[in-house]
C-alpha cells in the first residue's frame, strides 16, 4: 500500500512566483532601459527604439508618425552628401528686452543643438536640385521670430535668384511672443518672399507636420502651390481647445487633422513619411525641374 508519509511531492519554490508585481522590491524588478523601448501613443504597443528609428520613426503596428527633428527630415529626402546649409550662423537676440528671454534662448540652443528654429539650405532630391527648409520643434516649439522669418525669406530669395523650387517642412507653435509685434511682421515678410518666388513661375511645395499652428499656418505654410501633410498632423491657426472655449461647442474628434483638412480641400495629399522622398521627386519631375547631372554645374 502506498504510504504518503514516505513521499512528499513539493513544487520547487521560486521566490518571484505568485508575488504581485507591485510587491516586488526594486532589486527584483526586471530592468528595461528607457532608451530601449517606447510606447506608441496611438496603439499603446511597445516598440523597440532601434526598430522605430529604422522605420523613419513610424509605428510598425499602426503607422503613427512620431515627431522628428529638422535635420532628420532633411536627411530623409536629400540625396546623400548633397545638403548645403545656408545662414547657419544667424541667431536670435533679445531685441525688445523681454524678461528671461536670453535664458530661454540658451536653453533652446542646448536642447535642440540648433541656433534657430529653422534650418535652410540647398540639396538634391533624387537628382532634382531644390531649396529646402525644415522647422525645428526642439527650438521653442518651432516658434517664428525675426531670425526665423529672415532665414526663410532669404531661402525664397535664393531660390528666386537661382530659379529653384522650394520644399518646406513646417512645424510650429506660432509667432514668438518674446519678440512682440516684430515676430508677427514675419508673416507678411515671408509671404512677400513667397509671392515674388511665385511670380517668377517657380514651384513651392509645403509639407505640414505635427503641429503646424498659429502665424506659420496663417502665412507661408498654407501658401504652397502643392500642400502635403504627414498623417495625423494637427494643422490650425487656433487650437481646438481655444475654439471649443470660444464657441462653447464640442468639435469633431478629427477636427484640424491632416485628413480632415484634405477632406475639406485645404491639403492636397496626406503622405506617409517613408514615401515622402519619392512623392517629392515625382512632383519635381512633373513640374519640369531638371536633374543635376554634374556637381560642377550646380549653383554655388
Amino acid at each position: 500500500m502506498f504510504n504518503s508519509d514516505f513521499f512528499t511531492f513539493l513544487k520547487p519554490k521560486n521566490e518571484l512566483e505568485n508575488i504581485p508585481s507591485d510587491k516586488l522590491s526594486g532589486e527584483n524588478k526586471p530592468y528595461i532601459p528607457d532608451s530601449l523601448l517606447i510606447k506608441c501613443p496611438e496603439c499603446k504597443k511597445m516598440l523597440l527604439v532601434s526598430d522605430l528609428n529604422e522605420n523613419s520613426k513610424v509605428c510598425i503596428h499602426c503607422g503613427h508618425h512620431f515627431r522628428i527633428n529638422a535635420r532628420r527630415r532633411i536627411e530623409l529626402i536629400a540625396d546623400e552628401g548633397s545638403f548645403e546649409e545656408k545662414n547657419q550662423e544667424m541667431t536670435s537676440k533679445n531685441i525688445i528686452g523681454f524678461p528671461d528671454y536670453n535664458r530661454k534662448l540658451a536653453t533652446a540652443k542646448n536642447r535642440s543643438g540648433e541656433n534657430e528654429s529653422v534650418i535652410t539650405g540647398v540639396c538634391t532630391v533624387n537628382g532634382y536640385r531644390t531649396v529646402v527648409f525644415a522647422m525645428e520643434s526642439g527650438f521653442m516649439m518651432g516658434s517664428m521670430g525675426t531670425v526665423t522669418g529672415e532665414k526663410i525669406t532669404r531661402a525664397f530669395e535664393y531660390a528666386t535668384e537661382h530659379r529653384l523650387p522650394v520644399i518646406a517642412f513646417t512645424v510650429s507653435g506660432g509667432a514668438r511672443m518674446q519678440e512682440g509685434v516684430l515676430s508677427l511682421m514675419q508673416m507678411a515678410k515671408t509671404s512677400g518672399a513667397v509671392k515674388r518666388h511665385s511670380d517668377a513661375g517657380l514651384l513651392y511645395i509645403t509639407v505640414l507636420t505635427d503641429p503646424t499652428t498659429g502665424g506659420v499656418t496663417a502665412s507661408f505654410a498654407m501658401e504652397g502651390d502643392i500642400i502635403l501633410s504627414e498623417p495625423g498632423a494637427l494643422v490650425a491657426f487656433a487650437g481646438p481647445r481655444v475654439i471649443e472655449q470660444t464657441i462653447r461647442q464640442k468639435l469633431p474628434k478629427d477636427f484640424q487633422t491632416a485628413e480632415f483638412l484634405q477632406d475639406k480641400g485645404f491639403v492636397d495629399a496626406v503622405v506617409d513619411r517613408r514615401e515622402m522622398k519619392k512623392i517629392l521627386s515625382d512632383l519635381l519631375f512633373m513640374h519640369g525641374i531638371e536633374k543635376t547631372e554634374n556637381k560642377e554645374d550646380e549653383v554655388k
